[in-house]
């Protein structure tokens, strides 16, 4: 990499004619060291290494974010966002659009960023340029939805409510999907004319937050709306608790996320709860095996099982467990892993070591409480091979536990009223999957499972820009993020207005 002699090819410049060295979109020269609130600077902080998961490698660093950042960027936060929420729709639409336009027009080097520094194999990488941009474009037609509503008076008045932003937005995204989990809030706070403060992960903070603060800068955003600060739990609580941040926006673990909640409503702040999961896919009597295992196998593995929805229980028929397990078995054993950026390979490293451990922690706990290890359960350094454990039950680890890794833990139900019980035996409500060759069976099932998102005759992972995206029960509060009706929810306050002619007499 240009400047850090550790990691060259990304982020380079390129040399013209004359020989004047030009940048490209996310070079080093433009964020080293540095965090984003309108431009760039260094922060009293220090600074944090970007590490390559699958080497080791330090890629560069950026800023660090402490709670004094957090502080200074609310407060400059706050003065821009009266401006911005002046603005006509038109002109906040048209940023959005620019935004959209960038993320397409460099993908190729953001989505270097992604594999390198997530451990994503490229087509999910690709998956995360194309769904940010999505995201503007339709954030993009959110800024001239915030209409009002006329309201009935007793009075001779006009009556009405209608929708105002609610001033600076704190959005923490997570490592996982640090581009798609970032930009599906800022995007619509930024279009309904909220200003925002970005505090993304700091194990990616350049495709989850260096990208984006470039992609803003370059589509015209005025300076001081949108803030990019990479930080640790200490300014994640200033942010949480700082008084000119109106809203948070939180996508992460169930346990973080009951602080985040906690400190918010002392405070009676709304916050937004995007939490852990621990979805189920069912898998009917008459479902097509082959394709049953197929969608079981992506909805466990992809991203090494590194996604809030990720197919973490598999409960399948009796009548075609066996099978089942055997065939996903054979799958996961012959699914490559190894570093998506020189090969390719269906499964990268897990983020860290702390997070393999994690993972292993519950495989082997679970082998000892009795499951079969049907395939993997190994590593070699960050590359945890993609797992199946076969006669899992309820009080399993691998049952009760959002493993976040790959692992495919397979338990057998004998009934339809079985299949639903063994569902909803969880805290955790994010997505449901049912196969079945009887979608009007499945539809059925799936009203008996508490869940914020349901897929018929597909596995549980998938999100697209113009849909609620939430969980219910322990996985969050609900559809707070995606579609006009959620983001408008999530991003506005409802003001009630009254006019009349003349000043009303009162017998005072």
């Amino acid at each position: 990499m240009a400047g850090s002699g550790t990691a060259s090819g990304l982020a380079a410049g390129s040399t013209e004619d004359e020989g004047r060295e030009t940048m490209s979109f996310l070079d080093e020269k433009i964020w080293t060291g540095s965090v984003f609130s309108g431009d760039w600077g260094a922060s009293a902080a220090g600074e944090l290494s970007v590490v390559e998961p699958a080497t080791g490698i330090e890629l560069g660093r950026t800023g660090l974010a402490g709670p004094t950042e957090i502080g200074s960027a609310a407060a400059a936060a706050a003065e821009a966002q009266a401006a911005w929420a002046e603005t006509s729709f038109e002109e906040r639409a048209a940023v959005l659009r620019n935004a959209g336009r960038l993320f397409e027009e460099h993908a190729a080097e953001i989505e270097e960023w992604i594999v390198r520094e997530t451990g994503a194999i490229p087509p999910k990488a690709a998956l995360e340029t194309h769904i940010a941009a999505q995201e503007c474009y339709e954030a993009a037609a959110l800024a001239s939805h915030t209409t009002g509503e006329i309201l009935p008076t007793a009075k001779k008045r006009l009556s009405l409510a209608r929708r105002i932003p609610v001033g600076v937005v704190g959005v923490i995204s997570p490592f996982n999907f640090p581009l798609i989990l970032g930009i599906r809030s800022v995007a619509p706070a930024l279009a309904l004319g909220n200003a925002v403060i970005l505090k993304p992960d700091p194990r990616t903070a350049v495709s989850g937050g260096v990208v984006l603060a470039r992609v803003f800068e370059e589509a015209g955003l005025p300076p001081g709306v949108f803030h990019m600060l990479p930080g640790r739990a200490d300014a994640g609580e200033a942010l949480v608790t700082d008084p000119h941040v109106r809203v948070i926006s939180f996508t992460g673990s169930t346990a973080a996320g009951r602080k985040v909640g906690e400190l918010a409503g002392r405070l009676l702040k709304r916050a937004h709860l995007e939490l852990g999961g621990n979805s189920a896919l069912i898998v009917l009597d008459d479902a097509d095996l082959d394709l049953a295992v197929s969608a079981a196998a992506f909805g466990s593995f992809m991203h090494q099982g590194q996604i809030c929805m990720t197919t973490g229980r598999h409960l399948v028929h009796e009548s075609l467990a066996g099978e089942f397990t055997e065939r996903l078995a054979a799958k996961a054993d012959a699914l490559p892993v190894g570093d998506p950026a020189v090969e390719p390979v269906a499964l990268g490293p897990i983020i860290d070591a702390h997070q393999l451990e994690k993972v292993h922690a519950v495989v082997t706990a679970s082998v000892e409480a009795g499951a079969r290890l049907a395939a993997g359960g190994t590593y070699e350094n960050l590359y945890y091979r993609p797992t199946v454990l076969a006669d899992v039950t309820p009080d399993s680890p691998a049952y009760t536990t959002e493993i976040f890794g790959p692992v495919a833990p397979v338990s057998v139900f004998s009934s339809f009223d079985d299949a639903a019980d063994l569902a909803r035996s969880t805290d955790y409500g994010l997505s449901l999957g049912i196969l079945s060759r009887d979608v009007m069976k499945a539809l059925d099932l799936a009203g008996r499972i508490p869940s914020g998102i349901v897929h018929i005759n597909d596995q549980t992972v998938d999100d697209e820009a113009t849909a609620p995206f939430g969980g219910v029960g322990i996985s969050g509060t609900g559809g707070r993020a995606g579609g006009p009706a959620a983001n408008i929810e999530a991003f506005t306050e409802t003001q009630w207005v009254t006019m009349q002619g003349d000043i009303a007499p009162y017998p005072f």
